[in-house]
């Protein structure tokens, strides 16, 4: 897997300050997407241990309320793998003391047996639709999008 971005004290993605992946690759590839550089699947930097622990480091701060995982689509069957492995070890750590958030434009009735929704808190689902862009600030780009809180731990504020 690649990553096209990483931030480790990021106000913009979730609520609170947190550390946010943003994945490469993305074969929905919606019009008027913000991020159109993630849909390659080699843009940006290979994912390594390197980064596993520059994640886990950055969560270790108190101030870290939790991991955004964005892109890109987190959800591509590419990325599955690597992070799987990156939430169980976050769950490991940190156990239910961080939240997860991931944004998807998958619809969350087709993926909700995925192995990656076990380990999250709150996912953003659904393709974004450039005519139903939203202009005021919040967790997502577009009125068809959701937010779904799946664990009882889950905040949305």
């Amino acid at each position: 897997m690649h990553y096209i971005g990483l931030n480790t004290c990021d106000a913009a993605n979730g609520p609170g300050m947190r550390v946010s992946l943003f994945c490469s690759g993305c074969t929905l590839k919606c019009p008027g997407c913000f991020n159109e550089e993630s849909w390659d699947f080699c843009a940006g930097k290979p994912f390594t241990e390197e980064t596993v622990e520059k994640i886990l480091k950055a969560l270790d701060e108190p101030f870290i309320r939790g991991l955004s995982l964005l892109g890109g689509d987190p959800m591509e069957p590419e990325n599955e793998p690597t992070l799987v492995e990156l939430v169980k070890r976050v769950r490991e750590r940190f156990g239910d003391t961080k939240d997860v958030w991931l944004w998807t434009g998958r619809r969350h009735e087709r993926i909700k047996d995925h192995p990656l929704m076990q380990y999250v808190d709150v996912l953003i689902d659904g393709p974004f639709v450039e005519r139903l862009k939203l202009t005021e600030p919040g967790w997502f780009g577009s009125s068809n999008q959701r937010i779904i809180p799946l664990h009882p731990r889950a905040k949305i504020e």
